[in-house]
């Protein structure tokens, strides 16, 4: 009989607890859905998207993407009068985790539908921000930024956290994987390799800055979690290094400390190979 604090059971119900928190009451059906299904899918097993999005350094690629794609006022705006992510945080997190697995493994016939349900959002989403800037989410070029900012945000973490990092042609191998999606998504001409990438994000500058609600949205995210106190510290772990994953000028932006210090990489080491050591189990 297995004992009550056996590692093997501790390892199953801290993946568990992780899990549900992710994927949501009906995870586990949905993943069942997701990966047993046959049929065609976008990516075989041998792609860089799913090696990069299967991997634990997500935790901190999210973060650190929610975070970027705030200093956008226009995606920021949209975000704050639409999401509903301080009434229903883990609600937002659960219904992108299950889109991002859909189209990174599911079957095409599924992703599709997975796309066409998102756009179908993007299309409601509009209104103007406090000075009056329209914003529209369909708007292809509101669409690539947050698109930018989550590639470049995942592959980043892979980098410093995954697994197996891949190298220069896998990487640039998986930016031109998102591209599939981003496409199916409404983006016109998505970036499909790291230089690209990183011009893409470089043009964009002159269009941040940090309004109001990214500054809160900030603190939201970073000192008033919703979660329980036991699960503070690991947290702080994962908030640190997607802070220190930022790039200087969007920290500054965002009145954020650089905590790049070496003791914090460490902490996200850790943290990410716990969160593998439980999801694994």
């Amino acid at each position: 009989m297995e004992s009550v604090l056996s590692p093997r059971r501790l390892r199953r119900l801290a993946g568990e607890q992780l899990f549900a928190r992710v994927a949501g009451p009906d995870g586990q059906a949905v993943r069942a859905r997701i990966h047993d299904t046959p049929g065609e899918r976008w990516f075989g097993p041998d792609r860089p998207i799913q090696a990069v999005h299967g991997d634990a350094s997500m935790f901190v690629g999210g973060l650190r993407a929610l975070l970027l794609q705030s200093l956008h006022p226009l995606a920021m705006a949209a975000v704050a009068a639409h999401s509903g992510y301080r009434g229903d945080p883990w609600g937002r997190l659960q219904r992108t985790s299950t889109f991002l697995a859909t189209t990174t493994f599911g079957t095409a016939a599924d992703a599709q539908s997975a796309v066409n349900h998102v756009r179908g959002i993007h299309e409601r989403v509009r209104g103007t921000t406090d000075r009056g800037d329209a914003y529209h989410a369909a708007d292809p070029h509101l669409l690539a930024w947050v698109h930018v900012a989550e590639v470049d945000s995942f592959l980043r973490a892979h980098k410093r956290f995954g697994a197996h990092p891949l190298d220069h042609a896998g990487y640039d191998g998986y930016v031109a994987d998102t591209a599939r999606i981003a496409s199916a998504l409404g983006i016109t001409d998505p970036p499909r390799d790291q230089a690209d990438l990183a011009a893409r994000l470089e043009a964009y500058r002159p269009e941040l800055r940090p309004i109001p609600q990214a500054r809160d949205t900030a603190r939201f995210l970073l000192l008033n979690p919703p979660l329980p106190w036991i699960a503070r510290v690991p947290y702080a772990a994962l908030a640190a290094n997607a802070v220190a994953t930022l790039p200087p000028w969007a920290r500054a932006q965002l009145r954020l400390p650089s905590l790049g210090g070496p003791l914090v990489r460490v902490s996200g080491h850790c943290l990410v190979r716990s969160i593998r050591w439980a999801m694994a189990g």
